[in-house]
């Protein structure tokens, strides 16, 4: 049997950095996917392969060995051979259309694929399971992973989150269009998670007041997506963007960017790690961007709010 498995990016439209402090933030998954197909082999080996490259190791090897960029793979793979009692290898081809290293939740995608996968050539789609095995598996990378990119990805929609309280969809009849500007400047979210705890440590009261403002802004951000009020939605976005800027994870490429295309959206603002990565715009849906698109040096992308998170199929 071949197991197919796919599951949709993300955009974080308030609360990152924040959520990794006990914040909530809100995340949306957006229709832009990573697809996962896995058999299982007669062989004893692990291998993936990747627009990254193929890797291959013995399945009763250490995850720790293998190249970071792979090891999620691997120990979602060692974990369902060892649960089931599998006595042979896993084959496992990872595609995805979503740009890696600008905050729109490609490793996220990619474990929740995999694991989604994996798990059905064993019999297994149940979700929660699934969510909790795709969360290990990114702490192999990213140890301080707040779980919020691999639940959107898991459940799709329009997500509340907040890390020890978990997760709840946002009802809303608006599905909410974006235009995404990849600003191409590669970051390392890690350095960048760190940069922000130094921050906090740093400026203890201040860290605490903007985690305020910035619940007091979510409270305000979700009455307007009940209302499907973009004005004030985008307002919030660009209030966010002031916070983000206040902890350090802006830079001046961002700024230019939001600065042009928040003269022609509702508003626009980082996403994900930042210091790199991708601004979003919030935008309608008949929004005509296209001198914009067409002129700017940015790789852009036209997204909406994806309701269904990943999916399973056999071929």
């Amino acid at each position: 049997m071949t197991s197919i498995a796919k599951a949709p990016g993300k955009i974080i439209l308030f609360g990152e950095h924040f959520v990794v402090y006990e914040n909530r933030a809100i995340l949306g998954a957006i229709d832009k996917y990573a697809t996962v197909t896995s058999e299982k082999t007669n062989t004893d080996n692990i291998l993936i392969s990747s627009s990254l490259g193929q890797s291959s190791i013995k399945k009763d090897e250490e995850v720790s060995n293998v190249e970071k960029k792979f090891r999620p793979f691997f120990y979602i793979a060692k974990q369902l051979i060892s649960k089931n009692g599998f006595d042979k290898g896993i084959s496992i081809k990872i595609e995805s259309e979503i740009p890696i290293g600008a905050g729109l939740g490609s490793s996220s995608a990619c474990c929740v694929a995999a694991a989604a996968s994996i798990s059905n050539l064993f019999g297994n789609t149940n979700e929660k399971e699934i969510l909790e095995l795709s969360i290990q598996a990114e702490k192999t990378i990213f140890p301080n992973s707040s779980g919020a990119d691999c639940t959107v990805s898991v459940h799709g929609g329009i997500i509340e989150y907040q890390k020890e309280k978990g997760f709840s969809k946002i009802n809303t009849k608006n599905k909410f269009n974006f235009l995404i500007i990849d600003s191409e400047q590669i970051h390392a979210t890690d350095k960048v998670v760190e940069r922000v705890k130094k921050f906090k440590n740093e400026n203890t009261n201040v860290f605490t007041e903007l985690c305020s403002e910035e619940e007091r802004l979510i409270t305000k951000a979700l009455e307007s997506m009940e209302n499907n009020d973009l004005k004030t939605i985008g307002k919030c976005m660009a209030q966010n963007q002031i916070f983000l800027e206040q902890i350090g994870v802006s830079n001046d490429e961002l700024l230019s960017i939001i600065e042009e295309i928040e003269m022609i959206t509702f508003g626009a603002k980082i996403t994900g790690a930042g210091d790199g990565g991708c601004v979003i715009a919030l935008t309608e849906e008949e929004s005509d961007l296209s001198e914009y698109t067409n002129t700017t040096k940015y790789q852009t992308y036209h997204v909406s709010i994806q309701k269904t998170g990943m999916q399973v199929f056999n071929s």
